[in-house]
């Protein structure tokens, strides 16, 4: 069997294609889902990089769906691999634990043991007196590197297991004190940027 005949075969057009449509949405999802974190966190020379890839394997697949109106599996093909690229692109994301958070915990009780802990290990913490709905708290707020989000998160639980904490995505810190290992890492991550 010639390639050509095998183009036009019914193996090809309700399995092999739709199985490679199936696969290009992935990809291409998947890296629209890095190149909008890579946007968020402002890296000017990956982000446009992997918008280049992202479009040009979009249009492959979508110049085979236009080819192949009549397939439904086509369709099929493309939606599954858009769900699933999602998926991956997010699961990605979360092991490239790239950027910092700010963490911000709600604590109902006196926060010290837990400030003088987290101070201990060398994170940054200011700890503020507030008012809550239900009287007296502390916030205790951190920037810290997002691979040490769930470390983090354990601390703040074994001290308080009730604490309310909320995360959020900075864009840019300026100065700030960070555990050794991360300073290291953050300024292994600068050096490299700046090719020393």
């Amino acid at each position: 069997m010639d390639l050509s005949s095998f183009m036009s075969s019914g193996l090809f057009t309700y399995l092999v294609l739709p199985l490679l449509i199936f696969c290009a949405r992935i990809l291409d999802v998947t890296i629209g889902t890095i190149r909008i974190v890579f946007v968020s966190r402002g890296k000017k020379f990956l982000a446009p990089l992997f918008g280049f890839f992202e479009v040009l394997i979009w249009l492959l697949a979508i110049g085979q769906i236009m080819k192949n109106l009549n397939n439904v599996f086509c369709y099929l093909a493309y939606a599954g691999g858009f769900a699933t690229g999602n998926y991956v692109g997010l699961r990605i994301e979360e092991k490239l634990a790239m950027g910092n958070l700010v963490l911000r915990a709600i604590i109902h009780q006196d926060a010290t043991e837990l400030v003088d802990f987290l101070r201990a290990q060398g994170y940054g913490v200011t700890c503020v007196d507030a008012h809550g709905i239900s009287g007296r708290v502390q916030i205790v707020f951190m920037i810290i590197m997002r691979e040490e989000l769930r470390k983090v998160v354990e601390l703040i639980q074994r001290f308080h297991p009730q604490a309310f904490y909320s995360v959020e995505d900075v864009r840019e810190v300026g100065r700030g004190v960070f555990p050794s290992g991360s300073r290291r890492r953050l300024k292994d991550r600068i050096l490299k940027r700046l090719g020393k």
